[in-house]
């Protein structure tokens, strides 16, 4: 089957990730060839050139990105807990600025990175603040308060820059929580025991596959500067309505519209639009009352 993606050369950054070893393995169905750059190599990567080497590191990304077309970045430390504040923010936000400004200084054209649901900073926030309102949009005001949602906010401005002064074009994709299929069950498990933990984050979540499947698009749209998009399920990873949801944890927060059973408090419109997005891979939950659980109030 011809693709876009058909003899090109991708480069993607943290492939030993649980979205990076998705992506190379939809890339390379695709028809692209697949190098990858990582601090740990994997069994289970598929990659016809596998480097091991740092992403803060000029050299090893400049070798990184010889004959490369198209770049993915992934490379990070996903959490705040993953070190201390000064290798959590420091690593993120060096290897992002290395990746595109080598990328954007070779010519290369597209770029698809990394964000996080975490940019605005509000879910990992130690104040716990809730969302300005629902539903969470790209114009979403930040209230950051740790090392890793200020580097994915950092990640989006570097992106800004890179096509500004280079003219490469950027997409950043804010994911949610985002796994294999058996994860993203076991997390939906916690969420309808506990649904007041993921109202800052929407009740959000997204298949590895899906991950995938959007990273495709963004490589290969119709677009130019650089763009950031929340991407998600369309629904959320428990059995309730939204609805009662954010009446029960969120009563205060403004409402721009209402949901439909188990939407999302996620605006996926400029996703959808702008790349043609859409999950394949959603949880299907029947829905139940929220009082069943006893965990309103």
């Amino acid at each position: 089957m011809s693709t876009p993606l058909n003899g090109r050369r991708v480069l993607i950054t943290g492939a030993t990730g649980r979205i990076g070893l998705t992506t190379a393995h939809h890339l390379a169905e695709a028809g692209a060839f697949v190098t990858t750059l990582s601090s740990l190599g994997h069994p289970a990567l598929r990659a016809d050139r596998v480097l091991i080497g740092d992403t803060r590191a000029e050299a090893d990304v400049a070798e990184a990105l010889r004959g490369v077309d198209l770049v993915v970045h992934l490379a990070a430390l996903a959490h705040p807990d993953l070190g201390t504040p000064y290798e959590v923010h420091s690593t993120n936000v060096v290897s992002t600025f290395n990746v595109l400004a080598q990328a954007g200084a070779l010519g290369i054209r597209r770029a698809v990175i990394a964000s996080s649901i975490n940019a605005t900073g509000v879910p990992l926030n130690p104040h716990k603040p809730m969302p300005a309102y629902y539903p969470l949009d790209e114009k979403l005001p930040f209230d950051i308060a740790d090392p890793y949602s200020l580097s994915k906010q950092s990640d989006e401005n570097t992106a800004r820059m890179a096509s500004r002064r280079w003219g490469i074009d950027v997409v950043a994709f804010r994911f949610p929580h985002t796994n294999v299929a058996e994860v993203i069950e076991e997390h939906a498990g916690r969420s309808r025991a506990d649904p007041r933990a993921s109202v800052r984050e929407a009740w959000s979540y997204l298949d590895a596959r899906d991950a995938a499947h959007a990273i495709e698009l963004g490589l290969t749209a119709t677009l130019s500067g650089a763009h950031t998009f929340y991407v998600a399920a369309s629904n959320t990873n428990t059995p309730y309505e939204t609805e009662a949801l954010l009446n029960a944890y969120a009563p205060d927060v403004p409402r721009r519209r209402r949901f439909i059973g188990r939407e999302v408090p996620i605006d996926l419109t400029a996703v959808k639009t702008a790349l043609g997005f859409q999950a394949r891979h959603e949880l299907d939950l029947p829905i139940i009352p929220l009082e069943q659980i006893g965990a309103v109030g």
